[in-house]
């Protein structure tokens, strides 16, 4: 019986060696720095090596590095959440109020933008129905007509 023992290749994934090994540290790296690395290193790569630039854009959107995870959210690299309190119970209750008004002027507008696609539609419709009904009555005037 031998006594040596074999690495696990768990063990060697993160110790640095192999491929594998130095793109998870430029990865935590990158993560480490934030969305503006990121970017970086992707229009870096564009200007020196397309390839490797549209492959990183590719793996950027496909891991969601752009988006807004929890990880990130801790950190504050996200946009400002409307729900969160600021801790001044005037300026809360002000802009409570200031986005019901606007999403209420929203829904209005949407709908006010909807009776104007069934207005255009019904007129676009009207006008069809006339030009068919006009022609229905020309072609009717202009057949033979049996003796």
């Amino acid at each position: 019986m031998s006594t040596a023992t074999s690495p696990s290749p768990a063990s060697s994934v993160g110790s640095g060696s192999g491929p594998m090994g130095w793109l998870a540290r430029a990865e935590a790296w990158l993560d480490d720095k934030g969305k503006a690395a990121w970017i970086a290193a992707m229009v870096l790569a564009f200007i020196f090596v397309w390839p490797v630039g549209l492959a990183l854009l590719a793996y950027m959107i496909w891991s969601g590095k752009m988006g807004c995870k929890s990880n990130s959210l801790k950190r504050g690299r996200c946009a400002y959440t409307a729900s969160r309190s600021t801790g001044n119970s005037a300026f809360d209750s002000y802009r409570a109020d200031t986005l019901r008004r606007l999403e209420q002027e929203q829904a209005d507008f949407e709908a006010f933008l909807q009776r104007l696609r069934d207005a255009r539609d019904k007129a676009e419709f009207d006008q069809f129905m006339s030009d068919r009904a006009r022609a229905a009555s020309d072609d009717d005037n202009n057949a033979p007509k049996e003796a």
